[in-house]
């Protein structure tokens, strides 16, 4: 059995597919048809409905794709749509705000780009550009204009409104910890609520796949019509999320959600922080998580070539052993890593992090909010006064793995940071990659691209370049 909130309303389904969509029960079962199909993929923000679940004692709203979100997925959690937001026949201040200010559109896109709003308002963050835009970044339909939609954004975060969610948030919070103190049975998705339980559940079910956010693993149920057969949902073990301090380095828990990571690594990795801002969209980030983006081995993620120029550690279990392994050396071809037959990623390890304030990251796509890599390049060099002591270079998108650039780093070792050392590292790369050509991008292009990069970190580093670091397209 499912046990939900929509809304206030408590839900219980029995036996629930494990390949029924949130946006597919609330249209079909509910009809409640003010969340919108639009690419079923994640990308066009029409499904966006809002989660909330307990953190610390305390109700916490975030946006998700309801596309990509699975009704068993909900378990504890309660969720929001666009009609449960005005009060009686009152609308709510989010609601109001956009048709008074001009913001609504057809609407199609509308209520999914309301619901973005709400989760905005409620997410505490500063009433600032960079805010608004990131939590609009994954609702693509503009057709009154994005101004209008902006302004109104701004105008609720700088007077904020209460309203019934915030004033029922400690009763709904007190409901949704009975129920996670109750928890049921499900005969397709098991929900451990331990390591120790997640470690047994996959011995028994070797060929179950492992849950985390979705964000990619649901695209098999909604774009290649694959349907999941066994389940086992990582949401309820605890010990898989959170970041830890361990000496000078991080230890992250897989289960940690990518929006999680931004705001926890921005003093202690800034560049992976703010790169992160530019990873997909809000929905996807609240969902995903930093193991899963690491597991599904694409050639295209976007952690994993950050994390190679950090030298990152995997923990990984299986049954009661554990090991770690390099990440250099976790990935073994094209969405092909070293796990083992019911081997699950724990953690995630960063042994130093003080080096991290030389990495620079790059993320070069065709649009700059949602959008997929065609190259990325993460580069940290570690210098001695203006000799390079150890310099790691790694890349996405020029491989069927994300890999090191090892002949690169090679000739960046030992030897002194100066534009002709990079030079003639950015010449090796040709040696490192054999980039392919597809519908992003050229492999010509790809290599080239790749030893910019590299100039354009001795420009950054030598103060020489006027262009913000972020500042990528």
């Amino acid at each position: 059995m499912t046990q939900f909130l929509l809304n206030q309303q408590p839900v219980a389904l029995e036996n629930v597919d494990p390949n029924l969509t949130v946006l597919n029960w609330l249209r079909n079962d509910r009809r409640r048809c003010g969340t919108k199909e639009g690419c079923a993929s994640g990308d066009c923000g029409a499904c966006t409905v809002v989660i909330g679940s307990v953190e610390e004692g305390k109700m916490r709203y975030r946006s998700a794709n309801g596309c990509l979100l699975l009704v068993a997925q909900l378990e504890g959690k309660q969720l929001l749509t666009v009609e449960d937001l005005a009060d009686g026949g009152e609308l709510h201040p989010v609601q109001k705000e956009m048709a008074c200010g001009h913001a609504s559109q057809c609407g199609f896109c509308t209520p999914g780009i309301v619901m973005s709003t709400f989760a905005l308002c409620h997410s505490g963050e500063p009433a600032t550009a960079e805010a608004i835009h990131h939590h609009l970044g994954g609702n693509l339909c503009r057709c009154t204009g994005y101004r209008p939609i902006v302004d109104a954004a701004a105008r609720l975060l700088a007077s904020p409104k209460p309203d019934a969610f915030s004033a029922a948030s400690a009763a709904t919070a007190d409901r949704l910890a009975q129920m996670a103190a109750q928890p049921q049975a499900q005969e397709r998705v098991l929900m451990p609520a331990s390591a120790d339980a997640l470690a047994d559940a996959l011995l028994r079910y070797p060929q179950a796949r492992l849950l985390a956010g979705g964000t990619d693993l649901n695209l098999l149920v909604t774009q290649a019509y694959r349907p999941h057969q066994q389940l086992i949902a990582l949401q309820g073990v605890p010990e898989l999320r959170g970041i830890r301090r361990r000496g000078a380095g991080l230890e992250i828990g897989a289960m940690t959600t990518l929006s999680d990571l931004q705001q926890g690594l921005r003093e202690s990795v800034p560049a992976f922080s703010e790169m992160l801002g530019r990873f997909a969209s809000q929905q996807v980030r609240n969902q995903g998580t930093l193991g899963g983006n690491i597991a599904n081995a694409s050639p295209i993620g976007d952690c994993p070539p950050a994390l190679l120029a950090l030298d990152a550690r995997l923990r990984l279990r299986r049954g009661s052993a554990v090991r770690e392994v390099a990440l250099a050396d976790f990935f073994t071809g094209y969405r092909q890593t070293l796990l083992q037959e019911s081997e699950f990623i724990s953690h995630i390890l960063i042994d130093d992090v003080t080096m991290s304030h030389n990495l620079r990251l790059w993320k070069v796509s065709k649009r700059r909010e949602d959008d997929i890599s065609a190259v990325f390049g993460a580069i940290c060099i570690e210098r001695d006064g203006e000799m390079i002591r150890r310099a790691r270079v790694a890349f996405g998108g020029m491989a069927a793995i994300p890999a090191r650039a090892y002949r690169c780093e090679a000739l960046l070792s030992g030897k002194p940071f100066t534009r002709a050392t990079l030079a003639a590292a950015a010449a090796a790369l040709a040696e490192d990659f054999t980039p392919m050509s597809d519908v992003r991008a050229s492999s010509g292009y790809r290599l080239q691209v790749a030893k910019n990069l590299l100039a354009r970190y001795y420009l950054d580093q030598t103060a020489a370049c006027a262009v913000e670091v972020s500042d990528v397209r």
